[in-house]
């Protein structure tokens, strides 16, 4: 063996040793990996790092006096080590495709060709017919030499086979990581039958090991996204339970005060009277369905929930209370009970009945970024200090904007007293059906009414 190669096989035995030492390590600090996974790795990487330190070590005896039966010895351990992931891959690829060991025909001609392997192996060191090594440690093929790979080729035949006859009962991502780890220790242990290709069994070693890591990795990544995706549903479905409790527990007196202007309205000015019945109903409308509705509506569907709200609030002021609108720009989505749970609670917690008229302006205006919405009124204000009402239902809105499209929302003091609150909405947010609760919807965006 010239000293390139030499230096090349020690390269290898390096490498294939570290990566093994990288996965032990990754298997054990990693959460999320169930235990037989677990398990699985660690006795894998620990037999992949087991064959690199024998190989180091065969290599080494040959440069030092020892006896030959020592050599016979460690060919025969680095062997068996060999062959040992060579089942490991049967029986990882039987436990991911949900198969049992025991009646399993697969694993029982996989385990049989092992078997006839290790008995190869040690037969080999009483005869000289598979090997020998010369007194000057040089290591020669005999005439029975091919048949100590025989077993494994056709070992990795086999997984070969069941890996492609399985490929539907495994992921993408699996199914190619299986073949990386067989195919190339399949064409090394054949080219293994004809000539010494130990270096290229080492490199097969380390992307066997390469391909395990991708399974540790993809599973762990697949994991935590799908934590991360039950974190959102269960956040959003705690904020949409909060503000259908916010549509339920309407004010009573908001209603009462409703009734009772539709009431006096009804002699004085008929016409007004059904102006509020309307707006009134739209705002109920409104209100039910958006406790059904769980994706994303047209911005122009919450505008008109939040004009038929102040509609019946101006009915029952008259000039206490003075919108101003300026909504050129409609084209976007929001989540439901976005816009008119902020004008309300505004009107709630902002108006002074014994100050002037409270004024409330909605603007809208399209950034190069995205959407905004902002929410002015020139009412007491919100102390940043007190987490009372009026911050809970601001900070459900919040959360439900972050979570269904990635929007903010930000409170700041008005120049002239007040409050401003803004609403940014990214670009391209609710246009794709909203996928953790997703909710049929009419051309109005909404969910239709039973």
């Amino acid at each position: 063996m010239s000293n390139r190669i030499e230096n090349f096989y020690f390269f290898m035995l390096g490498a294939s040793a570290l990566l093994s030492v990288l996965g032990l390590w990754f298997t054990a600090i990693m959460p999320g990996i169930e235990r037989w996974s677990r398990c699985f790795f660690r006795g894998y990487f620990l037999v992949l790092m087991t064959n690199g330190l024998l190989g180091f070590a065969e290599m080494l005896l040959r440069y030092l006096p020892v006896p030959s039966a020592a050599v016979y010895l460690l060919l025969l351990l680095e062997s068996s080590f060999l062959s040992v992931p060579l089942i490991m891959l049967t029986v990882f690829l039987l436990h991911c495709c949900g198969e049992s060991l025991r009646s399993n025909r697969f694993f029982h001609a996989v385990l049989g060709l092992w078997i006839i392997c290790l008995i190869l192996f040690v037969y080999s060191v009483f005869t000289d017919r598979f090997f020998y090594i010369t007194s000057g440690m040089q290591y020669f093929r005999g005439p029975w030499y091919p048949l100590l790979p025989l077993p494994l080729v056709a070992m990795m035949l086999l997984n070969l086979a069941g890996v492609i006859h399985r490929r539907k009962k495994l992921s993408h991502k699996t199914f190619i990581s299986f073949l990386v780890a067989i195919l190339p220790m399949t064409v090394a242990l054949i080219l293994l039958l004809f000539f010494d290709a130990f270096p290229f069994i080492d490199i097969c070693l380390v992307l066997s090991s390469l391909a395990m890591y991708s399974i540790i990795l993809s599973d762990q990544i697949e994991q935590d996204m799908n934590h991360q995706r039950e974190i959102a549903r269960q956040q959003l479905e705690i904020a949409n339970q909060r503000a259908s409790i916010m549509v339920l527990q309407m004010r009573p007196h908001f209603i009462y005060n409703t009734m009772t202007s539709i009431y006096c309205l009804c002699n004085q000015d008929p016409q007004l009277a059904r102006q509020v019945v309307m707006d009134f109903t739209t705002y109920l409308r409104k209100n039910f369905t958006a406790v059904a509705s769980a994706a994303p509506i047209p911005f122009s569907s919450e505008l008109e929930h939040t004009r038929a709200y102040l509609a019946v609030e101006q009915a029952q002021y008259e000039d206490g209370l003075l919108v101003e609108y300026d909504t050129p720009h409609t084209w976007f989505r929001v989540p439901p009970l976005s816009l008119q749970p902020i004008v309300e609670n505004a009107v709630k917690h902002g108006r002074d009945p014994y100050a002037g008229p409270f004024h409330i302006s909605i603007r809208t205006r399209k950034t190069d970024s995205g959407s905004e919405i902002v929410v002015m009124d020139n009412g007491r204000g919100l102390d940043p200090a007190n987490d009372g009402e009026p911050h809970i239902a601001l900070k459900n809105i919040r959360q439900r904007l972050e979570i269904m499209c990635g929007g903010q929302l930000t409170i700041t003091p008005g120049e002239g007293g007040g409050t401003v609150v803004t609403v940014t909405i990214p670009d391209g947010a609710g246009k794709k059906e909203f996928d953790i609760l997703e909710t049929p919807l009419d051309d109005s965006g909404e969910k239709p009414l039973e």
